[in-house]
């Protein structure tokens, strides 16, 4: 499938003579006369006298000719143009993919029609038409209840796209409010799709959606809490009950390896459902959860990002997932449930070795920006910081504070085995002091009487070089 095509051939009068140039749409050389064929061509296939068709036609409505494929992929490249874009508005063909997605059963018929209208949505003045219209709304909802991978990839790329525009974000928002059974269809999408390009695109509609509206994501919180996981169904052909929670898990599992920018929109979902209590609990409250939630974030940031052999600057890459696991993180760890999964013995020193390695990073990467000579953001104010260093310094602020919680949580006995093992080795614990202080001096300090217990010797090595320790202690 020639999915770059060439623009269609200007169309001809009956003696072969060149059309005049009222035939291109716009400043472009595509054909209008052309156009209007291939529109009037799509009409006719869902026509009533079409449309009857007996139950030996059924398979053949499944499928395209090559020859309308071909001419409907035109026109969907051609969308991307806005001249062509703003033609098709103004020849109604919005409602003539209506009519399409409601009637044709063909999945690679309604795939492109959800394209097309993707591609248009992109100019604000037909995104804002489009999401007037509230019949097409409605069928473009139920595009997401449909089985065809790739026409829910369209639709959740309009969706969006539709959702970006803030002229019009809330009145999708109020529709996916209105049908209940979005929440289902989107967690099965998350919960069972192998598809990864699906699965991101997914992703970043529930993120969107869970950014713009607080109260929709509290909604979708407690769809699942509504009954209690273990409670056996009365109707054996009852369809399962959904959590949120284990469904973003189970996308976030799958994109892992093959998109970091669709696992660090799963983990910007877990943030953006810690900020509220009732997602807390949605993540800690059942065992189970808590449990896959802990085990997947903390292999993540002990295993996999930021490692002892990695350059420095890799922390440009993994920076917004880093913050969004480190504070999702710090969510479960600072909940204090009583879980097996939360035994300080087992997780604190493998978490302040990565802690202090992205610290580490930081002010490599500080060092290397003074040396360069480019100006220092560090004390500006934040509409001057660029995003990179923004999104640095909310890193540092969540790897701060995550450092500051495990500090007051450490026993004599788990200090005593970082000192052995290297975990809390001078030159990292000189790191953390250096970032903690002056905002986490008290911390600094108990931490620094522990490890006057441990080792006399060592403690007092650190508070030689911070002597602020040193005096108020």
């Amino acid at each position: 499938m020639d999915r770059n095509p060439s623009p269609p051939p200007p169309s001809r009068g009956e003696e072969g003579e060149e059309p005049a140039g009222g035939d291109c749409i716009g400043s472009t050389v595509y054909s209008k006369h052309w156009l209007f064929g291939v529109l009037s061509g799509l009409i006719q296939m869902v026509s009533p006298e079409n449309s009857k068709s007996s139950s030996d036609d059924e398979e053949q409505q499944m499928e395209l000719e090559e020859e309308m494929e071909n001419e409907i992929c035109r026109v969907w490249d051609m969308s991307m143009d806005e001249d062509v874009a703003l033609f098709l508005q103004e020849f109604k063909a919005p409602d003539i993919f209506m009519g399409v997605l409601a009637k044709s059963k063909c999945p690679r018929l309604r795939e492109i029609c959800v394209g097309i209208l993707g591609n248009m949505a992109c100019f604000q003045e037909i995104c804002v038409s489009i999401s007037s219209d509230k019949n097409l709304g409605q069928v473009l909802l139920h595009c997401l209840y449909d089985s065809d991978p790739p026409t829910l990839l369209e639709t959740s790329r309009l969706l969006l796209t539709c959702l970006s525009h803030s002229e019009v974000a809330s009145v999708w928002v109020e529709r996916i409010r209105e049908y209940p059974a979005i929440y289902d269809s989107i967690c099965f999408i998350m919960s069972s799709s192998t598809n990864v390009d699906l699965l991101v695109k997914v992703g970043e509609v529930v993120d969107k959606l869970f950014d713009l509206d607080e109260k929709l994501m509290l909604e979708w919180i407690r769809n699942g809490a509504s009954q209690p996981p273990d409670q056996p169904q009365d109707d054996s052909e009852e369809q399962p009950v959904f959590r949120i929670v284990p469904c973003v898990l189970e996308a976030a599992k799958q994109v892992r390896s093959e998109n970091l920018e669709g696992l660090d929109v799963y983990m910007h979902i877990l943030q953006l459902l810690t900020t509220v209590d009732d997602g807390i609990q949605a993540i800690v409250q059942s065992p189970d959860t808590g449990k896959d939630t802990w085990n997947l974030l903390f292999d993540l940031v002990c295993h996999e990002f930021c490692q002892s052999d990695d350059p420095p600057i890799i922390l440009q890459e993994q920076k917004t997932v880093l913050a969004s696991v480190f504070s999702v993180l710090l969510a479960i760890y600072a909940s204090r449930a009583e879980q097996e999964y939360l035994k300080t013995e087992k997780v604190d020193l493998p978490l302040i070795d990565s802690l202090i390695r992205v610290l580490q990073n930081m002010d490599h990467c500080q060092k290397k920006l003074e040396n360069s000579g480019e100006p220092n953001t560090e004390g500006t104010e934040k509409s001057d910081l660029t995003q990179d260093d923004f999104h640095l310094k909310i890193l540092k602020d969540i790897s701060c504070e995550f450092l500051s919680n495990i500090f007051q949580a450490l026993t004599k006995e788990t200090v005593a085995q970082g000192l052995k093992e290297g975990q809390l080795s001078k030159q990292k614990c000189s790191s953390a002091f250096q970032n903690l202080l002056p905002f986490y001096s008290p911390v600094v300090e108990d931490f620094v009487k522990i490890l006057r217990e441990v080792d006399k010797a060592f403690a007092g090595d650190l508070e030689d070089h911070f002597p602020s320790l040193k005096v108020q202690t």
